[in-house]
């Protein structure tokens, strides 16, 4: 039965019983009206709006569910679908809407990819720009203070030789910026071995990174890995630059066939209910890209848990 019929149905039910209920020798109405006579009528009127009120309810509680659903929808978390209702307009109703959830979801993994795709090219041009043009000219400046401090005076060797050092620290700071734009290390040695250099760069910083990385990952596709090296690279990031912390465990594990598991756990603050930034919602919709499931959560001790899981062959459980 349609929504309409359905409304009309328990409103005429209800003028129905009224009516023979006024028709009925126990119900009277005399002229002028009794006291009695009032308070019987009084108590009909309130009796049929809470029997409509309660039936109303009762028919449009598909209604509020799907606005429910519809307010919990989030494209970064795909998948989760009202369920349709036995009535007809509903039904209708939550198929459009679940086809229009199809839509958008495939529409943002079709965009994102691009935004992806163009972001690594872009990161590449960064990365090739700052290795062959800023790299070089700060190489070339090296070496002209390095010939200026061997023939100057000794009162300016000491100056020079400290000009030297800055640039050489300027020049090294370069090129891990351009490693992390541009992970040669991925393309040419593969994720474990990207994965290692990646920890070490943050060693450097101060932060103790200790990592576990099963054998035999090779065979994943380059999309697989490079999302998995950007959201290892954006999780390392924040836990030591957000989350003040000073030692970060990485894994990488093959914790059952067909699927790889990342995490990276910090001992910093945690999340403290701060909302989710640009950083996170990255790492979210590259996850989306290759399927994999995304989770981020506070660890018991109250740091941050970022737990990548990744299917590697079709089917695999997630």
């Amino acid at each position: 039965m349609s929504l309409f019929w359905r409304i009309f149905v328990m409103n005429a039910s209800l003028l129905v019983v009224a009516a023979a209920l006024l028709l009925s020798p126990w119900v009277t109405i005399s002229a002028p009206v009794l006291p009695d006579e009032a308070i019987v009528v009084t108590a009909g009127v309130l009796a049929m709006l809470a029997a409509d009120a309660c039936l109303f309810r009762y028919g449009l509680a598909p209604l509020k569910q799907l606005s429910q659903a519809m307010a919990r929808v989030d494209l970064l978390n795909p998948g989760a679908r009202p369920k349709a209702t036995t009535q007809l307009e509903m039904a209708e109703l939550v198929h459009t809407f679940n086809a229009m959830l199809d839509r958008l979801e495939s529409e943002r993994a079709t965009s994102s990819a691009r935004v992806a795709a163009a972001q690594e090219a872009e990161r590449r041009h960064l990365a090739r720009e700052l290795h062959d043009e800023v790299g070089q000219t700060l190489t070339a400046v090296l070496l002209q203070l390095k010939w200026l401090a061997d023939r100057a005076p000794m009162e300016l060797r000491e100056d020079l030789h400290a000009a030297q050092e800055t640039t050489r620290e300027s020049l090294d700071e370069l090129r891990r910026i351009a490693r992390r734009l541009r992970p040669g290390v991925l393309e040419d040695l593969g994720l474990a071995s990207a994965l290692r250099a990646l920890t070490a760069d943050f060693r450097t910083a101060g932060v103790t990174v200790r990592y576990q990385l099963d054998a035999g990952l090779a065979g994943l596709a380059p999309e697989v890995e490079l999302a998995i090296y950007r959201v290892a690279q954006e999780a390392l990031a924040n836990a030591a630059r957000y989350s003040h912390a000073d030692r970060i465990d990485l894994e990488l594990r093959h914790q059952m066939p067909g699927v790889v598991d990342l995490m990276v756990r910090d001992n910093g603050h945690g999340l403290r209910d701060a909302a989710e930034g640009s950083g996170i919602r990255g790492m979210r919709e590259r996850a989306l890209l290759i399927g994999a499931r995304f989770v981020i959560d506070a660890t018991p001790e109250g740091g941050t848990a970022v737990r990548l899981r990744v299917p590697t062959t079709a089917g695999a459980e997630q």
